[in-house]
């Protein structure tokens, strides 16, 4: 009886899979036991709360790109008034009751969720720096900009070294607000761009003619796939493009790649050309990926030349933010 007393006190709430803390699928946990939320009924009302509870603004979208969860669905047709202080404050069915799949996992944007994106370029790792601020999307001032600014949003966007910043809008004019200005990264490797110095106040005194813009170097890419994140897997060594054989490859390997461009988590990691095959050398075999890497570079692999394998084993993979182009590309 304490048992059961204590699996159904309602112990934390998370979000998993966004591109920071305020965005993600939604996640709860009972006893020792973390699970998820259906989708059903699930509405701005629900968001709303659990964007209070964390501490992340207002509710700006009820989703479901952040992919499924794994072990138990504990709510379903969860109906918030928006006043609650807590997600399991609201009515909801019994817990655990459901016909729900962990495809109908709910995920929330809150206005707190800072995101980063290119946009104009001609290919997806150059173009004029947005950010994305109390849902709203603008843009960053050149003032104060230099290169280890843009080295730090290179590395941000999964998209390698930073090959030059430009000035002027040199890809062109945003529309939304100008949201920082006199930047002020120091480009380590863990930097965020988001937690280095800035100025809002300053912002306000730009215009877009003082948009900032960058140009990065990638060594790494998905080809033949419906979206940038998702495809076959090549990486550039020695001036040359090349593959990865299926041997050993699995979510935690698809995981570590999926993370390093900036597509989330792997849902898939598929082998045997599933996306083509490619051309030129085979880079990697027998990769074992721990998961927590920050590269497959850092993973162990045979030596080059060691691996018995042809280009029908290239491997691709399907990352999380695959759901988020499919419902854009949807609308």
């Amino acid at each position: 009886l304490i048992w059961l007393f204590y699996l159904m006190i309602p112990h934390a709430l998370r979000l998993i899979g966004g591109t920071n803390n305020c965005s993600g699928r939604v996640e709860l946990q009972y006893g020792d036991t973390w699970g998820t939320v259906c989708d059903d009924d699930w509405d701005l009302k629900d968001v709303e709360v659990v964007c209070r509870q964390l501490q992340c603004g207002k509710a700006v979208t009820a989703v479901l790109e952040f992919g499924g969860g794994s072990g138990i669905i504990w709510l379903n047709k969860v109906r918030c008034r928006g006043s609650e202080s807590h997600l399991w404050d609201c009515r909801h069915e019994p817990l655990g009751k459901n016909d729900c799949e962990h495809k109908e996992d709910a995920g929330v944007y809150c206005s707190d969720a800072e995101d980063l994106r290119l946009v104009n370029g001609r290919q997806p790792c150059e173009g004029r720096v947005e950010v994305l601020r109390s849902g709203k999307w603008g843009t960053v001032c050149q003032a104060g900009w230099d290169e280890k600014d843009t080295a730090v949003v290179c590395r941000q966007l999964g998209c390698g070294e930073a090959l030059s910043a430009t000035f002027s809008a040199y890809f062109g004019e945003g529309t939304g607000p100008v949201l920082m200005s006199f930047v002020n990264c120091e480009g380590q490797e863990s930097a965020n761009v988001f937690d280095c110095p800035s100025s809002k106040t300053s912002a306000e005194r730009c215009t877009q003619r003082n948009d900032v813009g960058l140009v990065c170097v990638r060594k790494f890419l998905l080809v033949n796939g419906s979206s940038s994140c998702s495809g076959r897997v090549e990486l550039y060594f020695g001036q040359q493009w090349g593959t990865v054989c299926d041997n050993y490859w699995d979510l935690q390997d698809a995981s570590v790649f999926c993370n390093q461009i900036g597509c989330g988590y792997a849902i898939g990691a598929p082998g045997q050309a599933k996306f083509g095959e490619g051309q030129g050398e085979i880079w990697k075999d027998n990769l074992q990926c721990e998961g927590n890497e920050s590269d497959l570079t850092k993973c162990p692999a045979l030596d080059y030349g060691q691996e018995e394998c042809t280009h029908k084993n290239d491997v691709g993979v399907i990352c999380s933010r695959e759901y988020f182009y499919m419902i854009c590309s949807s609308k």
